[in-house]
């Protein structure tokens, strides 16, 4: 499966690589507030291990400002990797882009279709608007939890607000 995300910002490439470097670090302006927090061992770099819920991942590669890689290991109900990384479009237009290339794996092969993949979208959308809103002070279209998001999120991860626009 790939599942790709992304988000053209008004903001140099610089602005959002900064964005970029701080993922997983403290106040980190990108991973979105409500849900499970993005923890690695260490600082950002490769080598680094950890995930969110309970999903676990390793940074394999890392560009400062540009690239970040995650594998998932070895008996992981993921093969396959995800990275996120910015380019520049112009000198004050930029694109964030998440892309998730991976196999699913046992109980997987039901629960991405039918859950995951719904709350991923909907994870990776609010990151997207984090970026936007930390790199020009507002969104022009917010992203929406579809109902059936909503639902999900009432249902595993108790109650949690969607993100104001």
């Amino acid at each position: 499966m790939i599942n790709m995300q992304r988000r053209v910002v008004h903001a140099p490439v610089t602005v959002l690589g900064n964005l970029l470097d701080g993922l997983a670090g403290p106040g980190d302006p990108l991973w979105p507030v409500g849900w499970e927090p993005l923890r690695l061992d260490r600082p950002l770099g490769a080598g680094a291990t950890g995930g969110h819920g309970n999903l676990g991942y390793a940074v394999t590669a890392y560009q400062p400002g540009l690239r970040i890689r995650f594998e998932f290991p070895a008996g992981s109900p993921f093969e396959g990797f995800h990275e996120l990384w910015v380019r520049g479009l112009a000198a004050d237009r930029s694109e964030m882009v998440h892309i998730l290339v991976a196999r699913p794996r046992g109980v997987m092969l039901l629960f991405w279709p039918l859950v995951m993949r719904w709350t991923h979208q909907a994870l990776v959308a609010d990151l997207l608007d984090n970026a936007e809103r930390a790199a020009t002070g507002r969104v022009r279209r917010p992203a929406r939890w579809s109902p059936w998001v909503r639902m999900l999120r009432a249902l595993t991860a108790g109650p949690a607000a969607e993100p104001a626009p």
